[in-house]
């Protein structure tokens, strides 16, 4: 989803993902790159016209936020890199991620291992 925006708009987006909504002069200032106020105005009514984000009146002007939910565009970013260098399998990619056991650390090993359990039970209760 994300991954089909051209870069700057991607900067834009990331930006709104991280930091949360925006006036345009605040995604001015988190833009890696300098950008002038009328060309992230410009590309803000792309994304917004795209689907990508959402424009509201605050006490502070206009602010712009990510139209999808984090969570539901980290696991649509997630599910296209699965599919992609994965063949879509999500028991290769967490074996992927498990070879890495060794920049794991403890605690989110556990949680692996918590998360499991519950797609476990999950599966179970169905």
């Amino acid at each position: 989803m994300l991954n089909k925006l051209p870069p700057r708009e991607r900067q834009i987006v990331d930006v709104l993902y991280r930091e949360g909504e925006r006036t345009v002069s605040e995604i001015c200032e988190a833009l890696p790159v300098e950008l002038s106020g009328s060309a992230v105005r410009a590309m803000l009514k792309r994304l917004e016209d795209k689907g990508y984000v959402i424009r509201s009146e605050s006490e502070r002007g206009f602010v712009f936020s990510p139209a999808v939910a984090d969570s539901v565009a980290r696991k649509n970013a997630l599910s296209e890199v699965v599919r992609t260098f994965f063949n879509g399998s999500a028991a290769g990619a967490a074996s992927a991620l498990l070879g890495m056991s060794d920049r794991l650390e403890d605690r989110e090993l556990d949680a692996l291992e918590r998360m499991i359990a519950e797609a476990r039970e999950a599966k179970g209760a169905k």
